[in-house]
């Protein structure tokens, strides 16, 4: 069977690209090997099905991982379909032939279901990534096969001749360059092997070689067919004395007489074979949701609520949407989508596959017949991936409609938590907006949760088509205040996604503004004035700009004087929408200095029904209107946000010098 050849490349020599550059992540090799270990044994068990091969009673298939950092090796063990020396010489020294692809074009008529990994025969090649040496030996599952030993060193030559293998199925070996002993770490392997194989559909295994054996004991009930038991053990009963009411004694057996058995140590499995996603949803309790969760997210805290997909027509696509329950005083508001092929770790946050709104979840996608490139690692962004990620957003909005049409508690419950999420989608996607654009619900000044509509249809006899809304509800108070004095409401709106989902609410809803509480003051909040008191208004507007500006030293103040409701308020600072608005999203973009005011479009409004503003107008030379004009000032200022430390330590000097005042 000696042979000696050069490896046949169908377009051309491609071998350094592919042992340098194939893949990104060089530790993605134990995928691809794995894989092709999977693909061994599910040919098998299609043979099986099509009564081609006959399995011994009570089979188990399984993978093994054997590292050896003495020798720098690492093995990958199957115990699936074989190969024989002309299918080596077909599969493996044809870079770029699929053995897959041409299994299912033999057996297409045989078979419909296509669970087969491997689409286009580089994935073994990964090894020379890693590998200055690689081995295969092997043995097919037909009658009267011969073993095959395969070896090639990393360039384009390789030989062939008989191995001596016993048991069918494939062993390949790495011998490991200097660069990459690392994987031969069992700890290391441990670590890639959960990244990218932890839900691949056939068990897998990791063991050292030439670690001492260890043992543990069973009851002898529990030994399995497959267990090495070294010694059976029977422990006595254990019996103690007892006095009994007579006064004699008496010998009571506490414990039975067990028998067990001792084991060469079982295997530790390092993958689930049956994942919650390819189980029907009738078939998971919440629990199992629960700490799948917590196994894959390694998040321990519980989530909301879940979608499951299931969707065999018009393609195959299972998964697991989880809704977070985020902290955002500490978080990031950061998701993770798991993608599978077959159960098979692709990648994370796919953008192709997901829509970016849903990158915000946390949750597993497994659509076989997503479209891949050769390195499995992104995707063809083409009309079979958007129809997949239409369906994720119409499952997404159907399950958050039917939980407001038919659990509107729960819906408000969880409302704090799930907003950023709906509202960023309605932002970004057309068609989730129109779907979910009659759920948006917002709390109000009462705790209450209300739609928009009910809010403008409740408040168009006192503003109409005006929203007004609450950032922070510390330092709004004093509006709030007023809002709830005059009977009116708003909305609280405190996430950064607010600021532009209201601005794209604005632009969908022609005529509705919203505004801040604390911008330009509505009507509600001042008496009508005459025409006669208007001009004396605008008079004393001149003389306290003027007055204010001295006082404060800034010329840039815009004083502007009303009649308030309400005599107790002398002084508010007020931004007017659009320029709170920009400064916002200067501050978002870090665009220089952001401070809130001091800048274009701030207005100090003074109540010209308050006595203080009244005793500034009377004495505008004297000897406390300073004072005055700063505390009013910095008390406006107060009512948005703590003052600098060089004003705070002035306003106290300033209230304490007030106070000394009013005790002569």
């Amino acid at each position: 069977m000696n042979k000696q050849g050069n490896l046949s490349i169908n377009s051309e020599n491609l071998f350094p690209i592919i042992k340098k550059w194939l893949y990104s992540d060089h530790d993605i090799f134990y995928r691809e090997l794995i894989s092709n270990g999977c693909d061994a044994v599910t040919k098998l068990k299609k043979l099986e099905i099509m009564g081609e091969y006959q399995l011994e009673d009570n089979e188990k298939f399984k993978i093994q991982v054997v590292v050896n950092p003495d020798e720098k090796t690492l093995k990958f063990i199957d115990n699936g379909i074989g190969m024989t020396d002309e299918e080596v010489e077909e599969y493996i020294t044809q870079i770029a032939f699929s053995g897959a692809t041409d299994f299912l074009e033999k057996y297409k008529d045989k078979t419909n279901e296509d669970q087969i990994i491997g689409h286009f025969g580089l994935g073994f090649y990964s090894a020379f990534m890693v590998a200055d040496k690689v081995t295969i030996d092997t043995l097919s599952w037909q009658k009267d096969a011969k073993p095959v030993h395969w070896e090639c060193d990393g360039d384009s030559e390789y030989s062939i001749s008989e191995g001596t293998r016993t048991e069918r199925g494939t062993e390949i070996t790495l011998y490991l360059n200097e660069e990459s002993l690392e994987f031969a770490n069992e700890y290391k392997a441990r670590e890639v092997i959960e990244k990218y194989c932890s839900f691949m559909p056939v068990e897998i295994y990791l063991s050292k070689e030439g670690n001492e054996p260890e043992y543990e004991t069973i009851d002898e009930d529990e030994v399995k067919p497959e267990d090495t038991v070294v010694e059976h053990i029977v422990e006595p009963a254990k019996t103690e004395e007892r006095e009994k009411e007579d006064g004699t004694k008496e010998t009571v057996e506490v414990t039975p007489e067990r028998k067990r058995a001792k084991i060469l140590q079982r295997p530790q499995l390092m993958n689930d074979i049956h994942p919650l996603w390819t189980k029907h949803p009738n078939d998971c309790t919440e629990e199992e949701y629960k700490e799948f969760y917590r196994k894959v997210f390694m998040d321990y805290k519980e989530p909301l609520f879940w979608i499951h997909l299931n969707m065999d027509y018009p393609f195959n696509l299972k998964g697991i949407l989880y809704f977070p329950k985020i902290n955002y005083e500490y978080e990031s508001i950061e998701g993770k989508i798991k993608l599978y092929n077959n159960q098979v770790f692709i990648a994370d946050n796919i953008k192709e596959v997901i829509p970016e709104f849903l990158m915000l979840l946390k949750g597993v996608i497994d659509c076989p017949d997503l479209p891949l490139n050769v390195s499995r690692s992104a995707l063809q962004n083409d009309g079979f991936v958007r129809k997949i990620s239409d369906y994720i957003t119409k499952k997404v909005a159907d399950r958050l409609s039917g939980m407001f049409k038919t659990d509107r508690e729960n819906y408000e419950k969880y409302w704090d938590d799930i907003n950023p999420f709906i509202k960023f989608g309605c932002i970004k996607d057309q068609k989730f907006n129109e779907k979910m654009k009659d759920y948006i619900i917002y709390k109000n000044l009462e705790g209450k949760y209300i739609t928009l509509d009910e809010y403008l249809e409740a408040a168009k006899e006192k503003h109409e088509n005006q929203v007004f809304y609450v950032t922070d509800e510390e330092q709004q108070s004093q509006y709030i205040n007023m809002f709830k004095k005059e009977g009116l409401d708003a909305l609280i709106l405190k996430h950064n996604i607010d600021q532009p989902f209201i601005s794209s609410l604005e632009q969908a809803k022609e005529g509705v503004k919203f505004r801040r509480i604390d911008t330009d003051l509505a009507d509600v909040f001042k008496e009508a004035p005459s025409e006669e008191e208007t001009k004396a208004l605008e008079e004393d507007g001149n003389k306290l700009t003027d007055i204010f500006k001295k006082a404060l030293s800034r010329e840039t103040l815009t004083v502007k004087v009303e009649k308030l409701k309400n005599p107790d308020v002398s002084s508010m600072i007020t931004l007017s929408e659009d320029s709170r608005r920009m400064q916002d999203m200067m501050k978002m973009y870090g665009m220089g200095d952001t401070s809130m005011f001091g800048g274009e479009g701030e207005t100090l409004v003074l109540n010209a029904n308050n006595d203080l503003v009244q005793y500034i107008l009377a004495n505008p030379d004297g000897e406390h209107t300073d004072l005055i004009c700063q505390q009013l000032y910095d008390l406006a200022l107060l009512a948005h946000k703590p003052l600098p430390a060089d004003a705070l330590t002035k306003f106290v000097e300033r209230s304490n010098k007030i106070m000394k005042l009013l005790a002569k």
